[in-house]
């Protein structure tokens, strides 16, 4: 009887040809990268050939605990389909050679595998021989995984695209920022394995939780509660407050890689800090390396609802200063991600994009997670679905109302716009850098007859009732006090704060505030004028100017009041996140107060980033960085720090010991390309005189000559 023997030199993984087919060729690594539901291909070089009365059984065990009954164990033999779905048969081949194509199920576990090969000889001897491992992912390009994509530049888009766009900044000026996703980068898999592995419940239950690597729903569900640390010593922790001395403060990320690697090289130490779009960048990067299409979706003026009633109360005196009275808020933007896949939980109706978001707001089920949410519960008001739909709605549906507060006793409902919630859901186009509005994904045009049945549907999902057609919503209680005033019907007055230029940090800022009287009766308006430094929470953080008038107002008369906030106001009170909110609390004797708000965000200097030349595979290219100092003072310690996948394996560092005032300088350093294709080239310069000044480019890099 002959014996099956192996060279363990010689088993044959068909790297190239598998990765090609799989669409795993970016990965960084030497590990078998494949995909689920799609056969593969493997080569054993044999010292002796195996006999037909031998049998030849293959093993592909996950998880720590492998085991048929919960799909992390699978017994197949050569051309058998096993109980698993696993199966394998044996195609041509060279003497002294065997060559396997293996097919795994299209849902199979995803996660890293050891496959044997057990021998059965004639006199029923048993030998087996660990052939290696291999990393399993889900599929996009299989018809039958739950992640299955049918257009090809979505799925190379949401995918395979290791560079994107952020959007952040205002409704009425909406920024793009360069993100480094960098899911293909050396290491990344290896650390988007290890998140799953250190969640709640893998250490609860290990087997269970591999177990359920299945499905898309769970493995999304646990890398948002994964990606923030509230809970499970997760990648980033969240700061909102105070200085970020211990840390690095939110802004100067501009990649997922660095974090990453932080978290996974410090022992899965948290990595400080992250706000929300850190979360949903880091998140992306995660579930792309896995499989799961995903992508980054910033709406502006999302909404906090803290007690999901559908309203959003925001407290002022009558200065206009903002209260802290309240959970609730208002963001100027939020980030979150959308995820591509069935849900076999609610019915394929709901199936597609689902919203997942890992900044830790509110608890989901005990811990700091959300969603799966599925965009097309949201936009039809079915809040009671799994997960967190109600959360979602609320962010991009409660209404914004805006009240004085005199005393604790009295309090006065301001005419203001209800309507201001989830504005501009953006998210970056397929192919190209361009901004696609994917509101009407998320809500039927606002105050369309459709809109309206939606959202009383879900305030009686919600158990709430409404007092008003987009008025005050509540709980039911009791009748709420006669010192709870509401408007005297709408305000006689109209008003627009109005920005004379585009506003530049180290400038003054020219604003006018153009008052209408709506009725034909003489008016004097009583105007109170504030302006604070903000976060992009909408949080107040320092006031910088309050100022009183008294405004004369004929029949219908338009009259403009211009004033400024002169740099040397609020150079030591901006926050780095450069927003000032302008407020005008406007009252008559007679008709409803009128509120008029302005967010204004201070714009950086450009920085110039110009190639010095064709950039080749393995061949070095210089480039230029240019940037100016915006401000009247010399600026010192200035570090710029460029990244970019396939272009630099390591963030570069570069310091700028000084810039005069207003002057100028250039920065030239040496990149190395090391994939081709079209990569992004990320720029940031970093000073703690002003808030960092970033930019990119696109380089189309040519392949190896």
């Amino acid at each position: 009887m002959a014996q099956l023997l192996l060279n363990p030199t010689y088993v044959n993984w068909q790297s190239k040809l598998n990765k090609a087919a799989h669409h795993t060729s970016d990965y960084s690594s030497t590990e078998e990268i494949l995909r689920r539901g799609q056969p593969f291909s493997i080569t054993l070089n044999l010292k002796t050939t195996a006999c037909h009365s031998e049998l030849l059984s293959l093993f592909p065990l996950a998880g720590p605990s492998p085991s048929e009954s919960q799909q992390t164990k699978a017994i197949f033999s050569l051309s058998e389909e096993g109980d698993s779905g696993w199966s394998a048969t044996q195609e041509p081949s060279e003497p002294g050679c065997i060559n396997f194509t293996i097919s795994s199920p299209a849902d199979a576990v995803v996660g890293r595998y050891k496959l044997k090969l057990q021998m059965v000889s004639g006199n029923n001897k048993v030998s087996s021989t660990l052939l290696g491992q291999f990393v399993l992912l889900f599929n996009p390009w299989c018809p039958n995984d739950d992640v299955y994509m049918a257009n090809e530049k979505e799925r190379r888009e949401y995918v395979l695209n290791d560079s994107g766009i952020i959007f952040q900044g205002l409704e009425k000026h909406i920024q793009e920022e360069a993100w480094n996703y960098g899911q293909f980068e050396e290491g990344i898999l290896d650390i988007s394995l290890a998140i799953l592995d250190r969640s709640l419940n893998h250490r609860q239950d290990p087997a269970v939780d591999v177990s359920n690597r299945n499905n898309p729903i769970y493995v999304s569900r646990v890398i948002s509660a994964m990606v923030n640390s509230n809970d499970e010593k997760g990648v980033v922790e969240g700061k909102w407050k105070g200085k970020y001395r211990s840390g690095t403060n939110p802004l100067q990320w501009s990649g997922s890689v660095t974090i990453l690697r932080k978290w996974y090289r410090g022992r899965y130490k948290p990595v400080r800090y992250g706000q929300c779009w850190v979360f949903a960048g880091v998140m992306c990067t995660v579930l792309r390396s896995l499989g799961i299409p995903t992508r980054v979706i910033t709406n502006f003026n999302s909404a906090h609802d803290t007690n999901i009633n559908l309203s959003i109360d925001k407290y002022i005196d009558i200065s206009g200063k903002t209260l802290d009275l309240t959970e609730d808020s208002v963001w100027n933007f939020h980030v979150w991600n959308e995820c591509w896949f069935t849900r076999r939980d609610l019915g394929s109706f709901y199936d597609g994009w689902q919203v997942l978001d890992a900044t830790p707001q509110e608890k989901s089920k005990g811990i700091y997670q959300c969603g799966p949410a599925s965009t097309r519960a949201i936009k039809e008001g079915h809040v009671n679905l799994d997960y967190d739909s109600s959360f979602v709605f609320a962010a991009v549906n409660a209404d914004y109302v805006t009240w004085i507060h005199y005393s604790k006793k009295r309090k006065e409902r301001i005419y203001s716009d209800t309507k201001k919630i989830g504005k501009f859901i953006s998210t970056k186009a397929v192919g190209t850098n361009s901004r696609v509005d994917v509101t009407a994904n998320y809500k039927y045009p606002e105050g369309s007859l459709k809109e309206r049945r939606v959202y009383k549907k879900a305030l009686k999902l919600l158990g709430v009732r409404s007092t008003g057609k987009r008025g005050k919503i509540t709980r039911p209680r009791r009748r709420p006090s006669a010192a709870c005033r509401q408007p005297a019907g709408k305000p006689t007055i109209s008003g627009k704060l109005i920005l004379n230029a585009s506003p530049v940090i180290g400038q003054d800022i020219l604003l006018t505030l153009a008052l209408r009287n709506l009725i034909s009766d003489f008016k004097t308006i009583k105007v109170k004028l504030r302006a604070s430094a903000i976060l992009y929470t909408r949080k107040p953080k320092a006031e910088i100017l309050e100022l009183s008038r008294s405004i004369k107002l004929g029949s219908e008369e338009v009259k403009d009041i211009p004033f400024k906030i002169s740099y040397s106001q609020y150079k030591n009170s901006l926050t780095d996140d450069r927003k000032i909110l302008v407020t005008a609390v406007c009252k008559t004797k007679q008709g409803a107060s009128l509120l008029v708000e302005k967010d204004i965000i201070l714009q950086d200097p450009f920085l110039t980033i110009e190639v010095l030349g064709p950039a080749v595979v393995h061949e070095p290219v210089n480039v230029q960085v240019t940037f100016t100092n915006p401000l009247s003072d010399v600026v010192t310690d200035c570090v710029l720090r460029v990244e970019g996948s396939g272009l630099l394996k390591e963030q570069l560092r570069i310091t700028v010991a000084r810039m005069g005032p207003m002057e100028s300088s250039t920065v030239e350093f040496e990149i190395i390309p090391y994939k081709s294709g079209t990569r992004q080239l990320q720029v940031d310069l970093v000073c703690k005189h002003f808030s960092d000044i970033k930019g990119f480019v696109m380089l189309d890099v040519a392949p190896a000559q």
